[in-house]
């Protein structure tokens, strides 16, 4: 046996109530329970005076306790409080909603505790405390594990539970002995042990890298499995070398595409012209062009007698890219359809028909083409933008709509080395980091509510006198009593009111109606509304070159990622353009987020920031994509083995006698993570 699926019940000592605690955590087998890695360690073998305690660091002390005190400042919240000293001198112990500490302790008892150090005001606090009565063997000396528990399951019961799985279970080896081997890794019985029940950090370091290894390799065989899987168990299209009509579309751009732009379109076409499906990921920076990379590969597959589709997560993206469509192939004679879920019965079964008949060449919509009346004549290539927007059963029901279609996924969140590898690791990747020629640099600078005034009354109004226009964006549409933000539809009205006399505005957020909306973006395109006050919903699919200006109230309330894509929606003209970055926030977090966004406008580089401010399993929901959340690997941390763990899965799907080897761990694999991946 590889891994034990047993439920946790099987461990002596574990009956259905500390089951069912254990469940909260995710803990539902032997398995999981071993693979409950402590979330950090603490020497308590180093006991510290509190005089000598270090601010923000967890310390570890031997104290008698002087007082222990409760109090409810307010509903259900509990704080409980033990004053303790030592012969150097005194602090306060802190815990919050955990009334049961003041019926165990009380003054004069000598306790051994461990937490985080905060001094303030010349006093010292220890919060996130664990503590146990001095003489107990197990506080005294050794690296003791913490791990992520509950208020009924306490450390001590989550120990002594894995201690006992640890000694009475047969833990065999889940690793190939070539790979483990060739890259010198330990047996994992022992470093199961050295990661509960490390005797010193050297043995920690050396028990985590092989478990690292381990669980990345087994992400990375999947994937790799599995891309090679759909590949090689299915015959694609072979579409012909580019013919007149593709080149006709070519010629009618009115640019020159960039270097970057044209090796990802071999890459595209190449692929589509192999026999095996396409698979690839076209990521580039706002702005950078791929749009009409996609345009393009849609055409390929349209003059070699097929259909093309193009999703789009919002129905204001699905529209832009139609207009743009209209604009490049109505001249040629190309057959195009818009699919949303606002346009009217008559429309939808008109263009339900025409596109099951085939009398439709290329169909732009949103979620609405993933229904189940949704059929076409002859499906060649699928595009989905923004791809992170949509779920793994949605990308899979809307590939199935041909039989094996080519494959082309974009995203203008660029994705770092180690999420390109980790997330798309079954995806052949092409990156745009080049922008057209011509674009200016945006101006960003990061001011306080104190400057607003002059924000508005000088920037916004002098740009718009020039002919410009300028977008505000704030977190909310209406105002909230618990919350001071500021929202979309006062600014609009304190604008008009005070710094926007005789100027054209026009309030947009995700309540209008789509009719509304789309007027309102019309005019907006048109030039006939100058400013435009919009929650986020303007993030995707707005190019409005003549916009030169971007406010952003309450800027510390967005993410990295959202304030890059904001930012995008200016600077796609000739003009010099500005984004201001309204915050009082004073928060480390906050104040990194918007220092970066006035030093670079490389969303490469903004988006490994936001990799190390979120971690990698928020970065894209790793689970939308059908991968867990790592359980001990962090992708920044440990590239250098993600790297060597890549390579070793490389090896092993290609060879036969390895991978029978794997087979039953990978099983595993595929049935407990990967389910969603397979659709």
């Amino acid at each position: 046996m590889y891994y034990d699926l047993r439920l946790v019940t099987a461990i002596k000592g574990i009956g259905r109530v500390k089951a069912a605690q254990m469940n909260r955590l995710g803990i539902k087998t032997v398995q999981d329970l071993l693979e409950h890695y402590p979330m950090r360690y603490e020497d308590r073998g180093a006991i510290t005076p509190i005089r000598a305690l270090n601010n923000n660091e967890f310390g570890t002390i031997q104290a008698s306790v002087v007082q222990v005190t409760e109090r409810k400042p307010r509903g259900s919240l509990v704080i409980t409080t033990a004053a303790v000293h030592d012969n150097t001198g005194s602090a306060v112990l802190v815990w919050f909603n955990q009334p049961h500490i003041k019926q165990i302790l009380h003054p004069n008892m000598s306790i051994v505790a461990s937490g985080l150090v905060e001094k303030r005001y010349g006093k010292t606090q220890l919060s996130k405390v664990e503590w146990e009565e001095a003489g107990n063997a197990s506080t005294v000396g050794g690296i003791i594990p913490i791990y992520n528990s509950t208020e009924k399951l306490h450390q001590n019961a989550l120990r002594l539970a894995i201690e006992i799985a640890l000694t009475t279970i047969n833990l065999e080896e889940t690793l190939p002995h070539e790979i483990m081997k060739l890259y010198s890794l330990l047996p994992r019985n022992k470093c199961l042990v050295s990661i509960h029940c490390p005797s010193n950090k050297q043995e920690l370091e050396e028990a985590r890298r092989r478990l690292v290894f381990e669980e990345l390799y087994y992400m990375q065989c999947a994937l790799l499995y599995n891309k090679r899987q759909q590949q090689y168990s299915l015959s694609g299209i072979k579409h012909a070398t580019n013919g007149s009509l593709f080149q006709k579309t070519l010629d009618t751009l009115p640019f020159q595409l960039t270097s970057d732009q044209k090796l990802s379109l071999h890459e595209i076409t190449r692929d589509m012209e192999e026999t095996l499906p396409m698979r690839r990921l076209l990521q580039g920076d706002v702005g950078s062009g791929k749009t009409v990379l996609a345009v393009l590969a849609l055409i390929k597959t349209v003059e070699n007698g097929f259909q093309g589709a193009m999703m789009a997560p919002t129905e204001i993206l699905a529209e832009q890219h139609y207009r743009t469509l209209q604009e490049l192939l109505d001249p040629l004679e190309v057959r195009s359809a818009l699919l949303t879920g606002s346009i009217s019965a008559k429309v939808r079964a008109e263009t339900l028909f025409n596109l099951r008949t085939g009398q439709i060449d290329i169909i732009i919509g949103t979620h609405a083409l993933i229904q189940k009346d949704v059929i076409f004549a002859n499906l060649g290539l699928v595009v989905t933008d923004e791809q992170h927007r949509f779920g793994v059963e949605q990308r899979a029901q809307f590939e199935a709509k041909g039989r094996t279609p080519d494959v082309l996924v974009m995203t203008a969140t660029p994705i770092p080395r180690t999420m390109a590898l980790t997330v798309y690791g079954d995806l052949d990747v092409s990156t745009i980091k080049q922008l057209p020629p011509g674009r200016k640099s945006i101006k960003t600078y990061h001011v306080s509510s104190e400057l607003r005034s002059r924000v508005y009354s000088n920037l916004v109004v002098k740009q718009i006198e020039l002919g410009r226009q300028v977008y505000v964006v704030c977190p909310l549409i209406d105002e909230s009593e618990d919350s001071d933000m500021q929202s979309a539809v006062a600014l609009y009205d304190e604008l008009k009111t005070k710094y926007m006399h005789n100027i054209s505005c026009a309030l947009f957020h995700g309540r209008l109606s789509h009719a509304e909306r789309e007027l309102i973006m019309k005019d907006f395109c048109e030039g006939k509304i100058q400013l435009l006050v919009a929650t986020t919903v303007i993030e995707v699919g707005v190019n409005v070159p003549n916009a030169t200006v971007m406010i952003i109230e309450n800027a510390h309330r967005f993410g990295l990622a959202q304030l890059h894509q904001l930012r995008g929606r200016i600077g796609r003209g000739q003009e010099q353009s500005f984004c201001v970055l309204i915050s009082d926030s004073q928060s480390d977090e906050s104040l990194f987020r918007l220092r970066s966004m006035t030093e670079t406008q490389d969303g490469f580089v903004l988006a490994e920031r936001d990799l190390l401010l979120r971690g990698p399993g928020q970065f894209f929901g790793l689970k939308q994509h059908g991968i867990p959340e790592l359980k001990l690997a962090d992708v920044i941390r440990d590239l250098p083995i993600l790297l060597q763990a890549r390579q070793a899965a490389q090896t092993t799907v290609s060879t036969p006698t390895l991978m029978e080897t794997i087979r039953p761990a990978l099983d595993y694999y595929f049935t407990t993570w990967m389910t969603g991946v397979q659709g």
